[in-house]
């Protein structure tokens, strides 16, 4: 099989192209072969380690917990114990956003409910400049 540019790789993931050079910087993917002329050039194997990551950042999984679970996905390092901890990990830090995100619309709806129409008094405003809700 010819290998895959960079543009092909990204739009067969749903990737940006800076993003896939980012990964590559900081060893989330493994950095491909080149071409002669200095060209990167991917395999099926890559883009689907990289559709892999970008599924991982899709459920908003950090870039620690997905080294991990690459690492877990290795062949023979599969652990569903050791995968588990790491969602479960995960799970809690959504579930704190989610209850923060909570907090922030009741916050939000109140200020709203408070808005009228005159100037130069905007509950909304003044929230983010004096932190009132």
């Amino acid at each position: 099989m010819r290998g895959l540019t960079i543009g092909q790789l990204a739009k067969s993931t749903g990737v940006n192209p800076e993003t896939v050079r980012y990964y590559e910087r900081i060893g989330l993917i493994a950095r491909p072969r080149r071409t002669e002329g200095g060209h990167r050039t991917y395999d099926r194997e890559a883009m689907r380690h990289l559709a892999f990551v970008r599924r991982a950042r899709e459920l908003a999984f950090s870039i620690a917990e997905i080294r991990a679970l690459l690492t877990l996905a290795a062949p023979g390092h599969h652990s569903c114990a050791e995968v588990r901890d790491v969602a479960s990990a995960h799970l809690v830090n959504v579930r704190a956003k989610i209850a923060d995100l909570a907090k922030l619309e009741v916050i939000l709806s109140a200020t709203i409910a408070k808005c009228g129409d005159r100037p130069p008094d905007c509950p909304i405003l003044d929230m983010l400049d004096h932190g009132t809700a």
